[in-house]
């Protein structure tokens, strides 16, 4: 019996498509072609200048003389960040992670290769005399980031021996149209051993890359200088200046803590520094500026002297003093260049941010109303307008360090031992508020005075609308007797009042061109063993800070008889490219000189 499908079944079989299993064959049209040369040569072109445009936009974009650095990243930074300490921060945090990727900005061309700027300093031959001042590289983050921007110091700080917040926020403020700031941070700090131990490990990573190793002997061999790099900087020609300063809870009455502050400081830091810069101008820390005095000043200097030339280290770091440009009189200058000689220091960092205001500029001028309001705020100011105080006051230091003490220096102390012993941790009180309260609150009451806005009617007596500061210093006629003049067209500046209009009679500017063979030994004050006669009487250097914003300002402060010349604020606004173009301002100036 046959069993037959149902009828449904055989019509569904009937239209089902049957798939054969003949084997399946890759056709092409004729038309295509399997390597079209047309294709290849478009491909190697299009990759050809990928590759190009990704090399330029590198080169570009690492280039601090790009005018995306000046003319787009600082408005943007700006604007994404209206406060400027947030824009501080991520500034900060910018420049450290491009510099881990190696796509950070950097100083190309000939540079300083030709030596036109080169000056001494400590025994040193710098390639250039501008430097970057402390505050903005508190913690030690970014040295080497700053370095490649192009100058021949950084300095980092104020670093203090704990860690400490520094005064509440909102704490900075900009006064964009003077190009202008107002800060009272209030030296906030990771404390000397946070610092200490990643300056440390920047010094065994370089034994490292360069092939001596990472371990306590290779760093030993970078920090006495067997690699051919001073200790600090770690590049040739280059020089790391580190700045201390005691802890606000450490009152200014207790000289004894005041000193231990700083020496704790040294002992922590003084290996990775080519310089120890000793903070006592900071208008924002109270009873600060009081140890400018020369008592108090002459004993915190001795200790740092001693403790910096006991430190573990072949070379020893030299130590200079910061201060403010608002201790301004005969008196004061005198006191703390007394104090600089007897206590062997090397030199004078003039000056910091002033707690005096300028006048609106030019007369008649009526500043925003949020820069107004900015400038009502406690705390230094920085900019522009610190200028002719600054080359004022630094003509005022150079005039009374070259006329040395009033007083005989002391005889030679016996010489410290390498190596100090261990110094224990300043202790913080675990209840500082209640410890020390009213020691801090006669403090605050003392210099509350000191930190109002002042404008200089108040300052000074009298006022004008649209004044430059007035300082009451007189430029020397000759401030750099023996060197080469560079004359340059007197500026025209914005902030000059009516009453002295540029005369159109050439500016004597000058920058020593001598050879380090050609200057008095300054070679002590790197090598001293102890503060000695002849190290308290050589060369004493100044670094300007304060208002240096062109290359015309910078020659004009060295004419004036410093070294260096020192910026802050004008980077802030003038973004990275600042320094390279300085220093090409520089050049263009003494090169056009030398040609008529």
């Amino acid at each position: 019996m046959t069993i037959r499908a149902p009828p449904v079944r055989l019509l569904r079989q009937a239209i089902r498509p049957r798939i054969h299993n003949a084997p399946l064959h890759a056709t092409r049209n004729a038309s295509t072609s399997a390597n079209p040369p047309l294709n290849r040569a478009r491909n190697l072109l299009y990759g050809s200048v990928a590759v190009a445009a990704v090399s330029l936009g590198f080169l570009y974009i690492t280039d601090t003389r790009a005018s995306v650095h000046e003319h787009i990243a600082p408005p943007v930074l700006r604007l994404l960040f209206p406060d400027a300490e947030d824009a501080h921060h991520a500034g900060t945090r910018a420049l450290k992670e491009l510099y881990t990727f190696g796509v950070y900005p950097r100083e190309r061309g000939a540079g300083d290769l030709d030596g036109t700027l080169s000056i001494e300093a400590f025994g040193h031959v710098l390639a250039n005399p501008i430097g970057i001042s402390g505050g903005l590289d508190k913690n030690a983050d970014i040295p080497d980031p700053l370095f490649a921007l192009g100058p021949a110091v950084v300095e980092v700080g104020g670093i203090t021996p704990l860690p400490q917040a520094g005064n509440p926020q909102p704490r900075v403020f900009r006064v964009a149209s003077q190009n202008a700031l107002i800060n009272r941070y209030g030296l906030n700090s990771e404390g000397a051993d946070v610092v200490a131990m990643r300056l440390r490990q920047r010094v065994r990573e370089y034994a490292y890359s360069h092939g001596f190793g990472m371990d306590e002997n290779a760093e030993k061999l970078v920090l006495d200088g067997q690699t051919g790099v001073p200790p600090g900087s770690l590049v040739p020609g280059r020089l790391l200046a580190v700045q201390i300063a005691k802890n606000k809870v450490t009152s200014d009455t207790d000289l004894d803590a005041v000193v231990q502050d700083h020496v704790y400081c040294v002992d922590r830091l003084g290996k990775y520094a080519d310089i120890l810069v000793v903070n006592v101008s900071s208008p924002n820390t109270p009873g600060l500026r009081s140890l400018q005095s020369k008592k108090p000043l002459t004993q915190i200097l001795s200790a740092v002297v001693d403790a910096a030339n006991s430190v573990d280290r072949k070379t020893k770091p030299v130590v200079m003093v910061k201060v403010s440009p608002d201790e301004d009189s005969e008196t004061q200058i005198q006191g703390i260049v007394d104090a600089v000689y007897e206590s062997g220091v090397g030199g004078v960092i003039v000056g910091n941010t002033t707690m005096k205001r300028p006048d609106a500029v030019p007369a008649g001028y009526i500043l925003p109303e949020k820069d107004g309001r900015a400038l009502l705020e406690t705390g230094g100011y920085s900019g522009p307008q610190l200028f002719s105080r600054t080359k004022a006051l630094v003509a005022k230091y150079r005039k009374a360090l070259d006329g040395g003490p009033t007083e005989d220096i002391p005889e030679p102390l016996p010489p410290k031992p390498s190596k100090p012993a261990a110094i224990p941790a300043p202790s913080a009180p675990d209840h500082p508020e209640a410890s020390i309260a009213e020691k801090i609150k006669a403090s605050v009451k003392r210099d509350e005075a000191n930190l109002k806005p002042l404008d200089d009617k108040s300052a000074t007596g009298q006022g004008d609308g649209g004044r430059e500061l007035h300082t009451g210093l007189e430029l020397p006629e000759s401030s750099s007797e023996n060197q080469p003049v560079i004359r340059l067209p007197e500026r025209n500046s914005p902030f000059s009042s009516s009453d002295n209009k540029p005369s159109g009679i050439p500016a004597p500017v000058a920058i020593s061109t001598q050879t380090p063979s050609e200057h008095s030994d300054p070679a002590p004050a790197l090598q001293a063993s102890g503060r000695s006669k002849a190290f308290a009487t050589a060369p004493k250097v100044i670094f300007a800070s304060g208002g240096i914003t062109t290359g015309e300002e910078a020659l004009e402060v060295l004419n004036a008889g410093a070294s260096v010349a020192m910026m802050y604020t004008g980077i802030v606004y003038g973004g990275v490219g600042t320094v390279g173009r300085v220093k090409s301002e520089m050049r263009n100036a003494i090169n056009g000189q030398s040609k008529k």
